[in-house]
């Protein structure tokens, strides 16, 4: 049997994030293990799929999420929003799938960081996703020069992100602690109609600092 990985829009409608071949494989899943189960009720729901009639798990419940594999039956993984298992929980369901043997198959559909790199003009070739950064201040700023140095040496961009709420702290600690040369993008709203996506060195940010607010948001440094 096989764990599909399905992504989930960012924004807008499944039929305009996901290919047509995503969505009908979709749609002849009846077991999905998932992030949020309102959100992932609302996307199947969208897709016309009857969602009573579905066996929902969510991630870290006290609940067997294999339990459809084992019963010889497809299991849908789902994100909250974007691809399942990167920066998100469902990575040890598919940890737990390869363990026991079971095909892992990732459905094709949007990705922010991946995006955010596309869009960006940095360095494509050498890239790294480092999560997210620390909370506190000192230890913050700590890691950010230490990814700026890792870049400037191994001319590589570093991607990171943030919980919506802390974008503005997040890029003020980046406009005090990094080289005017250094560039920055900040990519917010993709695919979504505010969305914004600016690359600049440090020392234009500083002149004109926008402010980001809640919205989600992708941060790629290039020091090289």
């Amino acid at each position: 049997m096989i764990l599909y990985a399905i992504p989930t829009p960012l924004g807008g409608s499944p039929e305009e994030a996901l290919p047509a071949p995503a969505l009908e494989k979709i749609r002849g899943i009846k077991d999905f293990v998932v992030e949020n189960a309102k959100s992932a009720r609302a996307f199947l729901g969208a897709l016309g799929i009857p969602v009573r009639e579905l066996n929902i798990t969510v991630v870290g419940e006290n609940r067997d999420p294999l339990a459809p594999l084992r019963g010889k039956r497809p299991l849908g993984l789902l994100s909250e929003a974007g691809c399942p298992a990167i920066a998100d929980p469902g990575a040890a369901v598919v940890e737990a799938a390869h363990r026991e043997g079971f095909r892992v198959v990732p459905l094709i559909g949007p990705s922010s960081i991946v995006l955010a790199l596309m869009a960006s003009g940095l360095e494509g070739q050498r890239f790294a996703f480092c999560g997210y950064l620390p909370r506190e201040a000192a230890d913050r700023a700590k890691r950010i020069r230490e990814l700026e140095q890792r870049s400037k040496r191994e001319k590589e961009t570093e991607i990171f992100i943030e919980t919506p709420y802390r974008n503005d702290v997040l890029l003020g600690a980046l406009l005090e602690c990094c080289s005017g040369k250094t560039r920055l993008c900040v990519a917010a709203d993709l695919t979504l109609p505010g969305e914004s996506v600016q690359t600049k060195p440090i020392a234009e940010w500083r002149r004109a600092t926008p402010t980001i607010g809640r919205r989600p948001a992708v941060f790629l440094v290039y020091a090289g």
